[in-house]
This record gives C-alpha cells, structure tokens and sequence, in this order.
C-alpha cells in the first residue's frame, strides 16, 4: 500500500468535504495544472452537496453514487452537457481511487459507475449551396451603393481556414504573410504559452485578397475607432456574431450562420476534397486526442 501523508489522518469516518481538502494537496503535489485542479474540485464538492451532510467516506455507496449522476443528467435544475457528465464522473472516479489507493477505504464505490459517453451532438454546417449563397449575400455588401468589404472579408476567412472565434479576434495585421513565396497566409499565435502547440501558418485563397484590400481601404476612410491599425478585426466577439447572423438571413439561412458552424463546414469541404486527416487535423489546430471525437463527428457527416 503506498504511504501518503496526506491521507494519514483519514478513515473511513472522515467527512467527504475533508477528503476533499486532502485531494485536492494531493492534486497539486502531483503538478495538476490549477485549471484542472479547479474544475475537478467543483465537480466532487457537488456531491458533497447532494449526500447528506453527515455521510462520511466509508457510507458512500455505488448506488448513492449512481443516483448522484442520474440527478445531474435528467434532474438537477441546471443543465449537465455530455461532456461536462463525463468530466464529472472521471472526477469522482479519481477521487474514490485514491482513497482506496492509499488504504482509507477497502472498497473503492465509484469503480463499478459506469463512464458515460463525452461525444456531444453532431455540429450543423453549410450545405454547398448554402456556402454559396452566403458568399452571394456577403459579397453584395462590397457591390453595394455604399460598398462594406467586412461581411465577405469574415466569411470567406471563416469558411476557408476554419479558425475559431477567439483565433480569429487575435489575427493582426502584421500576422498577415500576403507576399509569402509559399503564397498568402496568415499566422494563429496565442499569447499563452500553454497554447503554444496550436499556433500555426494557414493558406489563404488567393481570391480573398482583393476582399481584405477593399475592407482595408474602406475602414481607414472610416471613423478612427473602426480603423484596424492593429487588429484585423478590431470589433467585439458579439459584434462580429451578430454580423455573421445578419449574412445568413439574407441568405435565406433557417440556420444560425455562426463561427462554429463556419469551422465545421471548412472541416468538411477539406476532407470530402481528399485532404489527408492529420493535415485536417493540424489546420484545426487541435491535439491528437481532441481529435479523435472530431474525426468521429467528420465521419458521421460526411457520411462514412
């Protein structure tokens, strides 16, 4: 049996928020990032508010604990995604195996819950004449009396490097490469080293060009707050959705034209067109193991 001093003072009468006191030491000595330590300790510190409050370690059972995630999937007022239930069950799976790694309980409650399924619902996207009267309605914006080459600008960027919201809030403009001898592309850095892995240089098509040069001489005519001087996009987050929302109602949309479905219908394009997956993957810019659910979904809607 392993000796740990953080469970020395531990028995199987201790109460369940002082075990988690202990774990959570026990998380950190092991050099669990804060953000997992954080969502983890949430995640455990909502059973000990669902037991009652005088249930010590050794009275908790696989049926309270089974009852416990049958009340956060279909009863609790607040709704539980897939992949928040998952993470919730792994939380306290991690929990009840090291009281049991470590001799504070012979049996280990939690090793018999059933892991649920983290495979959230299959994405909407764009259906290829969708795609193409979104570009319509985009593109009637620069053709216009008042000519705006900012929808279509968003749009085709979107549909064609299939970038995030937030790694498109981050592009500036000197991360654009427009005179690069591999042609025009643009660079996704992240500011947090942590994200370091997911920085990346993307292909632009060549046709959208001539759009980011139209949207680049138009706004520096504009009002000084809307130059973008540094940020290619120099907007809110809400702001550039609610344009999003207004192209995909001129284009007749009953979808909801949004940045996720914009990366997802690039995915799709990208590998009913023969792309290798791991090139799909890094264009993405998601790790191997994200992957694996992504590639599921891809699959499912391309029809395989």
């Amino acid at each position: 049996m392993p000796d740990n001093k953080l469970t020395s003072h531990l028995t199987q009468n201790t109460s369940l928020p002082s075990a988690v006191n202990s774990w959570e030491a026990f998380l950190a000595d092991k050099g669990r990032s804060p953000n997992t330590i954080k969502a983890f300790l949430s995640d455990v510190r909502l059973l000990t508010s669902f037991l009652p409050e005088d249930t010590t370690l050794g009275k908790v059972t696989t049926k309270d604990l089974n009852r416990y995630f049958e009340w956060m999937e279909k009863e609790r007022d607040v709704p539980c995604s897939p992949k928040t239930l998952a993470r919730r069950i792994t939380a306290t799976k991690s929990l009840f195996r090291w009281l049991h790694q470590y001799g504070v309980l012979m049996v280990d409650p939690a090793e018999k819950v059933a892991q649920r399924s983290a495979i959230s619902p299959i994405p909407t996207v764009l259906t290829q004449k969708e795609y193409d009267e979104v570009l319509l309605a985009a593109d009637r914006h620069r053709r216009g009396a008042k000519p705006d080459a900012r929808p279509y600008a968003l749009v085709y960027l979107l549909l064609t490097t299939g970038i995030k919201k937030s790694e498109t809030l981050g592009i500036k403009l000197e991360h654009l490469e427009l005179d690069s001898p591999n042609g025009p592309q643009v660079f996704i850095k992240y500011a947090t080293p942590a994200n370091r892995y997911k920085e990346r240089k993307l292909v632009l098509p060549e046709d959208w060009i001539p759009a980011y040069n139209e949207y680049l001489a138009q706004y520096k005519r504009s009002s000084p707050v809307d130059q973008p001087e540094e940020n290619l996009f120099p907007w809110s987050p809400r702001r550039l959705e609610y344009l999003l929302e207004d192209i995909g109602n001129e284009a007749a949309l009953t979808k909801h034209l949004s940045f996720d479905m914009c990366r997802w219908t690039c995915a799709l394009n990208d590998y009913r067109a023969g792309e290798e997956p791991d090139k799909i993957r890094q264009k993405l810019g998601v790790s191997k193991i994200q992957w694996r659910e992504l590639f599921i979904k891809l699959k499912q809607l391309s029809g395989n």
